[in-house]
């Protein structure tokens, strides 16, 4: 595991907050040049600290409105069952997250559509095709009120 200081740590926040943050501005903010900033990101980068970048997208803008977490309970679960399900689960579009939980369901699932015809039209000929599929629950998102933030 990759020992993290004080620095290392106001980089991630910075750029969990803004990812498009130049390591030159960064290190402005910090005191350090952008050479070190940028060795220190890297260093992170390789380490796994900072997994990827990527883009919020503004889902309604795009033209899907709906977001529905499905709670999934699978008929069987040895792990040919999971994995095919994973598998499966995994080839399709509007399936954005695929959590692998403990409780009532094996997985929750968030799933984006245009509206609801078109969340029932990716239920029934997605969905509940998959293999091993036992009980399902669906829940429609009407409001997100805390978006995810820095650690």
């Amino acid at each position: 595991m990759t020992e993290l200081d004080d620095t290392d740590r106001a980089i991630a926040q910075a750029l969990q907050r803004d990812a498009t943050v130049s390591a030159g501005a960064l290190g402005r903010q910090l005191g350090l040049s952008q050479p070190a900033t940028w060795r220190r990101i890297r260093r992170m980068e390789e380490a796994g600290i900072l997994a990827g970048w990527r883009a919020d997208l503004d889902l309604p803008a795009l033209g899907l409105g709906v977001t529905v977490f499905l709670g999934v309970k699978l008929a069987t679960k040895s792990r040919v069952s999971l994995e095919e399900f994973e598998r499966a689960i995994s080839a399709i579009p509007e399936v954005q997250a695929v959590d692998h939980v403990l409780g009532r369901y094996d997985y929750r699932l968030r799933i984006t559509a245009r509206d609801l015809a078109d969340f029932e039209r990716v239920l029934r000929r997605r969905l509940m095709t998959l293999p091993g599929l036992g009980d399902i629950e669906a829940n429609v998102l009407l409001s997100e009120e805390r978006l995810p933030g820095p650690l």
